[in-house]
């Protein structure tokens, strides 16, 4: 039987990376002292006397500090304390997972992207041996609480990719268990990017808290890092990386490296973001509304890949 179906091969340099490899190198660049996990924050407000944040963690513990900086993902704290506008949901919804070979994979070094029967599923190998893949579809309404479980995760992956070839199906079936998860996916309007208020005296947000996305660009994890480095540099140049504890100047400091990280990212994070829109709502559409998303694309974005061609700057 002759397998049909729509391939895509993203052009240009594109590379895939764990979470938990990011995490641990930038965790052993820093001070023992310095990062505490499993902190689940429950709310911020500003001392009334000193305007510093105070953050009210779920444990009982509070800080109180001259900056955050939330990275907090989709469902932000911060960004609720900033007033964003709540997240929308797309109406699909989007299973990953990463599929060990030990013996390698037949794969090319390339992000992949294949679409049948209203399934999208991509593909990209982040070495010799592990691939990382994603499977979007109409989302499903069902308790919640089903989709915590990976084996309910794994068989309905496998299902979905029936009418794919072997390959597809042997990598649902040999995923990592630990791997896998069930999301809904949410975004922000672009145009909501465009007017939004992203730093409040020494509050900002970046990542997800700021723009996040559906995952049809591949581009949510990069974009968080560029954010990192802007701002980094931003709050360097204005001496935050030496100044002294307790000066009056950090505060204002904090805050002019914050206005300028929003700024300085705006028009790259809306472009991000729209692009990611347009294809998201180019999978989830209906046939005569999918002829708009497409003209949009072409129209916006004639090279489909220019997402990849950008340079936030040096450290």
């Amino acid at each position: 039987m002759m397998f049909n179906y729509r391939m895509y091969h993203c052009i240009g340099e594109t590379r895939c990376l764990l979470r938990k490899d990011v995490i641990d190198t930038l965790y052993a660049a820093l001070p023992p002292t310095t990062v505490k996990f499993s902190c689940e924050l429950e709310s911020i407000e500003l001392d009334p006397l000193t305007t510093k944040p105070i953050l009210r963690f779920i444990d009982g513990n509070t800080i109180t500090t001259k900056g955050v900086i939330g990275c907090d993902g989709g469902k932000s704290i911060l960004a609720n304390f900033l007033n964003l506008k709540p997240t929308k949901m797309f109406t699909a919804s989007t299973i990953r997972g990463l599929t060990n070979y030990p013996h390698g994979h037949p794969f090319d070094l390339e992000f992949t992207k294949f679409k049948k029967d209203g399934i999208l599923v991509g593909r990209i190998p982040i070495d010799n041996n592990m691939v990382y893949w994603f499977c979007s579809q109409q989302h499903i309404s069902k308790d919640e609480e089903i989709w915590k479980n990976p084996e309910v995760i794994r068989q309905h992956t496998i299902e979905l990719l029936s009418n794919y070839p072997q390959e597809f199906q042997e990598m649902a079936q040999n995923a990592d268990m630990n791997s896998l998860s069930f999301t809904h996916l949410r975004y922000r309007h672009p145009w909501e990017l465009l007017t939004g208020t992203f730093f409040r005296g020494t509050v900002t947000v970046v990542g997800d808290a700021m723009h996040v996305m559906g995952p049809f660009l591949g581009q949510g994890g990069s974009a968080a890092l560029e954010d990192a480095v802007v701002l980094a540099r931003n709050m360097a140049q204005l001496g935050l990386n030496h100044a002294e504890s307790g000066s009056k100047v950090i505060v204002h400091s904090v805050g002019k490296a914050f206005d300028q990280f929003v700024r300085q990212r705006r028009t790259r994070v809306v472009r991000l973001t729209l692009q990611a829109y347009l294809i998201g709502m180019l999978v989830t559409s209906s046939r005569l509304k999918k002829i708009i998303w497409i003209i949009l694309l072409i129209l916006l974005f004639p090279n489909q890949n220019s997402h990849v061609d950008y340079d936030c700057g040096d450290l």
